[in-house]
């Protein structure tokens, strides 16, 4: 499954001006909301169940990156959305520093191996820091989703 696959251009939030996304608890709240209609859970639902899990252990991975990430027994297949934060929001990542990019992943509970392959090709696509440079310097959703889609055809991500 291509990350393009589970992400779309309306699922995807530049803040710019760090207006809408200044704690991490915005940002769960925003990607709850963006991924409610791809997966007909409420938002309110979404967004404790991503809550919950940031409760055990932050999703902040380092480098500025975050993927909070959940399952839901009426996901209909897994499903993305995508944060991008210039000014950077406190995320209790592992190394310390403020995230500029959050990926949350919602998935059916039934499929964890194929949820766990989606992690691994966001934390594959995140890796690089001129990756992470260039979504960060995207000024709109179009702008984010066409480096995804840039990266993903240069091979980058399998």
């Amino acid at each position: 499954m291509r990350l393009t696959e589970i992400l779309a251009v309306e699922r995807i939030l530049v803040d710019a001006r760090g207006e809408q996304v200044r704690e991490k608890s915005d940002a769960l709240a925003i990607l709850a909301r963006l991924l409610a209609p791809a997966t007909g859970v409420d938002a309110e639902a979404i967004a404790q169940l991503l809550s919950e899990r940031e409760g055990l252990q932050s999703t902040g991975i380092g480098d500025g990156v975050a993927i909070p990430h959940t399952s839901l027994e009426a996901a209909p297949g897994q499903a993305a959305a995508l944060l991008v934060c210039p000014r950077g929001v406190p995320f209790d990542a592992i190394d310390g520093k403020d995230v500029t990019i959050v990926f949350g992943v919602v998935g059916p509970r039934k499929a964890t191996g194929e949820h766990l392959r989606v992690l691994a090709r966001i934390s594959r696509l995140l890796r690089e820091e001129e990756g992470r440079r260039l979504l960060v310097e995207a000024p709109t959703p179009e702008a984010v989703f066409a480096v995804i889609t840039g990266v993903i055809v240069l091979g980058q991500v399998p």
